[in-house]
């Protein structure tokens, strides 16, 4: 019997674990990044990842710090490191590939230009704080 692209998908990766969220949302807050949130893309069926975490700092630096920061704690707690990653040579904004959680770390201008939290309006969000 034939799987269709979703179910091979499905049998391949295992759903992400809140702890995995988690682990990304402290990370990000252990370098001080701003406005964490989380969306569970989900519910809306029309996206190619389960889950966005999303963040912003006020530098090039920081936002660098914070994509480095992610990657050690993920590989240190859930042994997972991204499939690819995008914008570290100018680090306006970075979006590091996990499968099934996309992580994007804007510089705060890229973020209010961007304003992904409103394309996926649908989607629910959770904000983490410390």
């Amino acid at each position: 019997m034939l799987m269709t692209k979703q179910e091979h998908i499905a049998v391949q990766q295992p759903a992400p674990t809140h702890d995995e969220l988690r682990v990304i949302a402290e990370a990000m807050l252990d370098k001080k990044a701003q406005q964490v949130c989380s969306l569970d893309l989900r519910k809306p069926g029309a996206s190619i990842c389960d889950y966005f975490v999303i963040c912003n700092a006020d530098s090039g630096t920081q936002v660098a710090a914070i994509a480095e920061h992610i990657e050690d704690k993920m590989y240190a707690q859930c042994r997972r490191s991204p499939r690819r990653s995008q914008g570290k040579e100018n680090a306006f904004w970075i979006i590091m590939d996990y499968g099934d959680i996309v992580v994007h770390i804007f510089q705060t201008t890229y973020r209010l230009f961007y304003r992904l939290e409103e394309l996926w309006a649908d989607a629910e969000v959770k904000h983490y704080t410390e």
